[in-house]
Parts: structure tokens; sequence; C-alpha cells
């Protein structure tokens, strides 16, 4: 999982990030990246694409783990307005993109998890299911997981009818019943395909209560 890293630290560089993101694919709330910069002496036990680890808890305590280790770590969103603005792709972009800016030092290189990037002044290199190859982005794919899957699950509280506390905003039949029945919330994304243009007439509060 320190291939890619061991041959960037052997070139000069130090700070080498990774970048992954995760909830392109849901209808509602943001989608989220994450960049972690690990010491040559991580131990990578467990450590893996965020999507293979079976349970929640599991990858929470790897997320902590993570934290307390890493030399530098940073989670970073872009809005459901701002993905409808930007689009889904170029969001994700912006999303990672907060992340390698937001690192002091910056990083001197950034593996990304995917097969394109906007042209940067850091140099970088994409990586094809880089969650499975790098341990630099696949702790990035499991602290942006846990953010997410934590945002929702609270977000459900508030909006309790689309089933975000089990699908996490993406797209299953309970998400879509709750959108016929009740209407888009805020936090859904309006350039993604709905299924319905109603909009929630009640507050959040009081539908929950209810």
């Amino acid at each position: 999982m320190f291939h890619f890293e061991k041959r960037l630290w052997q070139q000069g560089f130090s700070r080498v990030m990774g970048l992954d993101e995760v909830g392109r694919g849901c209808l509602a709330g943001p989608v989220v990246a994450a960049g972690v910069i690990l010491p040559d002496d991580f131990d990578c036990t467990g450590v893996t694409d965020s999507k293979q680890i079976p349970t929640h808890d599991a990858r929470r305590l790897l997320a902590e783990r993570i934290k307390k280790e890493a030399a530098f770590y940073v989670v970073k969103e872009c809005s459901p307005q701002e993905i409808d603005e930007h689009n889904i792709l170029q969001a994700s972009f912006l999303a990672m993109q907060k992340c390698a800016e937001s690192a002091d030092p910056a990083p001197d290189y950034l593996l990304i998890d995917g097969n394109r990037f906007p042209p940067s002044l850091v140099p970088h290199e994409c990586l094809v299911k880089g969650d499975a190859r790098s341990a630099s982005i696949a702790a990035a794919s499991i602290l942006a997981k846990v953010h997410r899957d934590e945002l929702m699950y609270s977000l459900h509280q508030l909006y309790p009818w689309y089933g975000w506390n089990t699908n996490v905003g993406y797209p299953t039949q309970a998400h879509y019943r709750g959108l016929e029945e009740v209407g888009i919330s805020p936090l859904h994304r309006r350039t993604f395909r709905l299924r319905t243009e109603k909009l929630l007439t009640v507050s959040p509060r009081n539908g929950y209560e209810a």
C-alpha cells in the first residue's frame, strides 16, 4: 500500500498527500473530500478502500487512528448548492482542491483517486482504484466516508422521510418514496434526477416531531 509513496519519497518528495472523495452519486447532501499525508512508519493494517470495510464502526475506529497518527489530514465539503452550480465532477475536484490548499506547509505531491484532475501547481498523479492501491488515498477515503456518513445520519433527524440513516443520500426506493411523498428538501441536488418537482412544505422540526 506504500508503493507509490515510497517511490515519491525516494525522488525527494516529503509531503505526499492522498486525496479521495465520497458522495458523487448521492441525490442529497454534500460531496466530501479528504486529504491525508502519512508518515513513513504508519501501520497500514486494515487501511483500504472504505467501501471494502464492512461496518461503520470499523471505519470509524480506523479514522480515529488515521487522525491520531497522520502527519496531516483535512476534510472539506462542497454543498448541494455548489454541486448544482459547478456540476458534480467539478464540485468533486473543488472539494479535493480545498483539501490540498489547506495544508501548511503545502503538499509537494498529490496522489488522487480516479483518472483525471484539473491542472494544478502541485505535481500530481491519478490512480484508478487508488483507494485500494495507495495507503494515503485509502486513508483519505476512510476519513471522507466516515465524515459524510455521520453527517447524513445526523441530518436524518431533521429530514426523516428519505432514509438517510441507511442510504446516506444515495438513490434507493425509500429515498425516492420520500421525495414523492413530501417533496425536495433544501439539501437535495436540484440538478440531479429526483423524479419529482414537489417541494418540501413542512418545516423539518414539525415534520420530525409529527
